[in-house]
């Protein structure tokens, strides 16, 4: 006797190309975890399973993703977080950013004859916030202790892991600019080359900074031999770090801010992070019927670019670190404003002039957790480009981050550098709140892409009833040549890539209305998510292809 099983959408009727789920959404009640690498996501679980909550669970996967993802991020990086706290029912931002070295000024970079910040080397560094911002993390959620939630990355660095596929190529691109500097070259290419798919790859110099970190917390990488080693090298590089700048480092709880998008309450960070550009593009596309037209059509995206690169041009004048500058967040996410600055988008005809606004008028990882009790965490952390800097402190075994190639040397403009401020930063993790219950728990890692992402993505969801992985699987767009905070100005229009699973027939629509397109091998994003379902106490995961990762619950 033989069983037939029937499919409910038969072959003929499925939609083809990337548009298509790549998988299953993931299911869970107990608890669940999405990153970019499995090991990293494992690690997660077997912490909510021994009774961590989903910040310890939080600062254990990022810990392994800094072992078996090193060029995107890791303890020489920055980190942001949005968590949701079950008990109180709110929600908390932390800003662990670090912040320029004390002696860089302007005039000692004019003398160097600069005109912008170089995107590598030692004039690029600026403090590592990571290990602080892990400390906050655990000091006012966790539940752990230090050498609990960083014994699976110490175990990962010294028994090694096998190198994943995506991960594999990154390290593959790394390997002559890691090779021009001894001691990344040491740590990170052994017998001279980058360790390529499937082999095991092991980093003892850092299970032992870990395990500092692990006995004294946070003080042995800012006060005690970890900052002594950095500095150290510093000097040696011609780097301008001193120990005051680490001894003298915080991080800060700081008040997510949100626009109400068809009724669904959007949570972002304000500067100097790009988060609100995010609130800015969905301001501008909500009076539009978007229902009325096809996700991923030229209509769509359209609309999407042209909200894009008005957002982006705000971001480009208005957003830096709020110690330093004005920043005027409630006037930019506001309605009002969206109203004025809509006026600019024809939706025949691309913009090829975008200006900011007057809102004054009076390589990056992302995860989330959320666990039993419906605590849940949206992380980023991120070395910025590939392996940072790629400088490797000799004996320590992660690349400092290059965050600071992005301030401005410009001295009027907002984001200009000067000692102890915090550079603009491109790395924004992402929380929705629906009648002030938790719905949705998300990420795009990406540089630029990531606030352009996150709208396309949420609009997926919100507008087309996407499930989290179909959301994350439906094919992207990604706008470049917008102005940036670093004083670079736009160019004429920008150009736009467009992922493989885009039709032909929508492409020449939206080259008629004058966008440009241009071939992209990449620089799409990695996206995770977590739908949170409080009624059913369900959890949703999404997990995206273009990355190693999964999401997997419990």
């Amino acid at each position: 006797m033989s069983l037939i099983f029937t499919d409910p959408l038969a072959a003929h009727d499925r939609p083809t190309g990337p548009i298509n789920k790549t998988r299953s959404a993931v299911l869970a009640r107990n608890g669940m975890a999405a990153t970019s690498q499995p090991l990293a996501t494992a690690a997660a679980i077997r912490v909510l399973q021994d009774g961590g909550n989903a910040i310890d669970a939080a600062i254990a996967a990022n810990a392994v993703q800094g072992v078996v993802e090193p060029m995107s991020c890791g303890i020489g990086g920055d980190l942001f977080a949005i968590v949701w706290d079950n008990k109180t029912k709110k929600l908390y931002g932390l800003n662990a950013s670090g912040r320029a070295p004390k002696a860089a000024t302007l005039d000692l970079f004019r003398s160097k004859g600069l005109t912008q910040i170089p995107s590598k080397g030692p004039l690029s560094w600026s403090v590592p916030g990571c290990v602080d911002g892990w400390d906050l993390l655990k000091d006012k959620f966790g539940s752990k202790q230090w050498s609990e939630v960083l014994a699976p990355a110490i175990w990962y660095a010294e028994q090694g892991f096998p190198v994943s596929e995506v991960i594999g190529a990154s390290w593959k691109g790394a390997e002559r600019s890691l090779g021009a500097i001894p001691s990344s070259a040491e740590c990170f290419l052994p017998g001279g080359h980058a360790p390529a798919f499937g082999t095991v790859f092991k980093n003892p110099k850092l299970a032992a900074t870990l395990k500092l970190i692990a006995k004294d917390g946070r003080d042995a990488f800012y006060k005690g031999p970890i900052a002594e080693t950095i500095v150290s090298y510093s000097k040696s590089q011609g780097g301008l770090f001193s120990l005051e700048d680490f001894a003298t480092h915080t991080s800060n709880w700081i008040s997510p801010v949100s626009t109400n998008y068809r009724g669904y309450d959007v949570w972002e960070l304000p500067p100097n992070g790009q988060g609100i550009a995010v609130l800015e593009m969905l301001n501008l596309i909500e009076p539009f019927d978007l229902k009325s037209i096809k996700p991923q059509s030229a209509e769509w995206l359209h609309l999407m670019i042209e909200a894009k690169k008005l957002a982006y041009e705000d971001r480009a004048k208005f957003y830096a670190d709020p110690d330093f500058a004005k920043v005027p967040v409630a006037e930019l996410i506001s309605k009002p404003y969206a109203d004025r600055r809509r006026k600019l988008i024809d939706v025949a005809k691309a913009n090829n002039r975008p200006m900011p606004g007057e809102p004054l008028q009076a390589d990056t990882v992302y995860l989330t957790v959320v666990d039993k009790d419906l605590n849940a965490i949206s992380l980023i952390q991120s070395n910025f480009e590939g392996f940072g800097s790629d400088h490797v402190p000799t004996g320590l075994g992660f690349p400092l981050q290059n965050r600071g190639c992005l301030f401005a040397l410009d001295p009027n403009h907002a984001n200009r550098l000067e000692p102890g401020k915090r550079p603009f930063h491109t790395i924004i993790p992402g929380f929705v709140t629906k009648d002030g219950k938790p719905w949705l728990s998300f990420g795009l890692m990406g540089g630029d892409m990531q606030a352009q992402g996150h709208a396309q993505v949420l609009s997926n969801i919100i507008d087309y009833g996407m499930d989290v992985q179909s959301a994350g699987d439906a094919p992207r767009f990604s706008h470049s040549g917008s102005s940036t905070p670093t004083g670079i100005p736009a160019r004429e229009g920008g150009t736009v890539a467009l992922e493989s699973g885009i039709p032909a027939e929508v492409r020449q629509a939206l080259a008629a209305k004058g966008h440009v397109l241009v071939e992209s091998r990449g620089g799409f994003g990695g996206y995770q998510a977590i739908r949170i379902d409080v009624d059913n106490h369900v959890l949703i995961g999404g997990s995206d292809p273009r990355k190693d990762g999964c999401a997997i619950g419990y």
